[in-house]
């Protein structure tokens, strides 16, 4: 499995350690799960049953692939390395979809399955984290549950309650769609070689019910809001609102971080205009 390394960069020219005889490559952002300890952790956390459809992405070395695919019978796996793929192919029990998960469409992965839902797990890279999240969220409908080791900053912010500094654009458009719980730390002494931040396990559920709204307004709504976070909501989404003829009652003498989930879903709601589709959010969302 891989992990991203970000903040401070290795030094030019230095050679990434290497494990099972691959050579981590930092174009891919590649630091493998090693530790025992928290693969069962992990392990527990997913509770994988035999038979059920299981879609992990980035297996790399295969270290969570192996067992999972012992308790599984079967495991659908998503790598973008070919040398790690074609290692992958070698293992009978593995079907191995050698693409980037951007490129994936989960809803024919589960029809090819024969299966309404599938469960997605994996180790995503930090550089395209926010992206994929987003990507799936496109298929929250075949999706049962979602287990990701992500970097921990980003956990937190996606399960950051209001009034929190943590909370922000990827807490709310996450949040009204998913239950989300931080279920496990990882340090980085787990990894070979180990990157240079903490990381954790989110277990993340879509909502039974869901909802029904206009992503596309709920999307620019919260990046309006949340655009100039320190000034009062009345700068910016109070104006927003006006001219999206928003007759309703709103305090927005509050900041951005003091409006809870529920009233941003209630205002697209009542907005219910459509707008420009919006960009998946990046890493450094707020």
């Amino acid at each position: 499995m891989s992990r991203e390394q970000q903040r401070r960069p290795a030094p030019a020219g230095a050679r990434q350690s290497t494990s099972k005889g691959h050579v981590a490559r930092k174009r891919f952002g590649q630091h493998f799960l090693s530790d025992a300890g928290i693969i069962d952790g992990i392990l527990r956390e997913i509770d994988p049953r035999p038979g059920q459809p299981v879609v992990e992405i980035g297996p790399g070395l295969a270290a969570i692939t192996q067992p999972l695919v012992e308790r599984l019978g079967r495991l659908t796996v998503v790598e973008l390395d070919r040398d790690l793929a074609a290692r992958l192919r070698q293992h009978p029990q593995l079907d191995v979809i050698e693409s980037d998960v951007l490129k994936v469409d989960f809803t024919e992965v589960a029809a090819r399955l024969g299966v309404p839902r599938v469960r997605v797990v994996g180790n995503l890279p930090y550089n395209i984290s926010s992206p994929i999240l987003f990507h799936l969220l496109a298929f929250v409908d075949v999706i049962e549950d979602q287990h990701f080791m992500l970097q921990k900053e980003v956990i937190d912010r996606m399960v950051a309650r209001p009034a929190t500094s943590d909370y922000g654009r990827l807490s709310v458009m996450l949040q009204w769609r998913y239950d989300m719980e931080n279920v496990l730390f990882v340090p980085p002494e787990s990894f070979d070689p180990p990157p240079r931040v903490d990381s954790a396990v989110v277990r993340m559920v879509p909502l039974a019910q869901p909802p029904v709204l206009n992503e596309a307004v709920l999307s620019e709504l919260v990046q309006v809001a949340f655009s100039q976070r320190r000034k009062i909501l009345r700068h910016t989404l109070g104006k927003w609102l006006e001219e999206h003829g928003y007759g309703g009652e709103f305090d927005s003498q509050r900041r951005a971080e003091e409006v809870p989930v529920a009233e941003y879903v209630a205002l697209a709601q009542a907005v219910n205009k459509p707008v420009a589709p919006q960009r998946p959010l990046d890493t450094d969302a707020s």
